[in-house]
């Protein structure tokens, strides 16, 4: 039964084959693919019709029916768009233990205006308290990543300044709400990082991430373990620093990575932005084989892909024939 990534790929793939307008709408419907909630299969076999879904026309539809009867063969993705969860697939694994969307859980990686988001502070701290997070880390780009305007150390005060603010009048109105001081600084090849040291000090959590060299295809291990050795890194973020259908990501001995978080207590992120699912379940998988305990950091609009991908890659598999297994 072909999936939702199988489909997308499928469309994809036709839209090389088609001219204008056409090509447009397949690529459209390609991208939204990883977002539609049910699977497309299981609409048909229910008798409905794939104009239900998102981007899909009567022509789009068509196409998709032909493929449901008739399954081609599936090339193999480009490498770089593999391993990545489509929305329906999250539903499915989520729907299968509700736990995971019982508990409140805190947003430790948001940016603001002060860097390259979209919302001021006070409105990304509203939008978090909306959405029942306990806490949230605000963690705006650093000054190197000049692209995603960066923020000096002046810039960074000045912002801190701001969260005491916001900090003082939840704890007058006796509201346990809190916004953490926070960063996602850049951390160069050599493992340092683009901050100075008072600046780090004055910080509740410091994440960690590359923004450079991202499409090296040497071992890189040594430039990971060197980032998890400065003592200020709390957590990696988007650690393998992959992108849909843009990079692969940097290449490692991931064992070797995973077990020096996990003797160190650092944190890895599973970012949940879904062109980047960073780490993805296979390597989810490999950092428990290695000792490490698993967390997630969440984005405030696509929670549910880091939660999925924390599910199924730190759960034990279950049992052919127990609840939420596929035999």
């Amino acid at each position: 039964m072909l999936t939702n990534a199988d489909i997308g790929e499928l469309l994809f793939l036709a839209a090389r084959d088609e001219p204008g307008h056409r090509r447009r709408a397949l690529e459209r419907a390609s991208r939204a693919a990883r977002f539609w909630p049910d699977e497309a299969s299981e609409l048909a076999e229910a008798g409905r019709s794939s104009t239900e879904l998102r981007a899909v026309g009567p022509w789009v539809a068509a196409k998709i029916q032909g493929w449901l009867d008739e399954p081609p063969p599936l090339p193999e993705p480009d490498e770089t768009r593999r391993g990545f969860l489509t929305y329906a697939e999250v539903r499915r694994t989520l729907d299968a233990d509700p736990r995971w969307e019982a508990d409140p859980c805190a947003d430790l990686q948001v940016h603001t205006t002060f860097s390259d988001g979209g919302l001021p502070l006070p409105d990304m701290v509203e939008a978090a308290r909306s959405l029942g997070r306990p806490y949230m880390a605000i963690t705006d780009h650093s000054q190197t990543l000049t692209i995603a305007n960066g923020m000096t150390p002046d810039e960074l005060a000045e912002q801190g300044r701001a969260i005491d603010a916001i900090d003082r009048a939840f704890e007058d109105a006796g509201d346990p709400f809190r916004v953490l001081r926070s960063i996602e600084v850049d951390v160069f090849p050599d493992g340092s990082m683009d901050m100075d040291e008072p600046s780090l000090a004055s910080l509740d959590l410091v994440l960690g991430a590359f923004h450079s060299k991202l499409r090296l295809t040497t071992d890189e291990t040594e430039r990971y373990l060197a980032a998890l050795r400065r003592p200020r890194l709390h957590v990696l973020a988007h650690p393998k620093a992959r992108m849909y259908g843009r990079r692969v990501g940097l290449v490692a001995d991931w064992r070797r990575v995973f077990a020096e978080a996990a003797r160190l207590g650092k944190a890895l992120e599973l970012d949940a932005t879904v062109w980047r699912q960073d780490l993805s379940v296979e390597m989810a998988r490999v950092a428990r084989s290695e000792g490490y305990p698993g967390s997630r950091s969440e984005a405030t609009r696509i929670p549910r892909t880091s939660s999925s991908s924390c599910r199924s890659g730190w759960q034990p598999p279950r049992s052919p024939g127990s609840p939420g297994s596929r035999s």
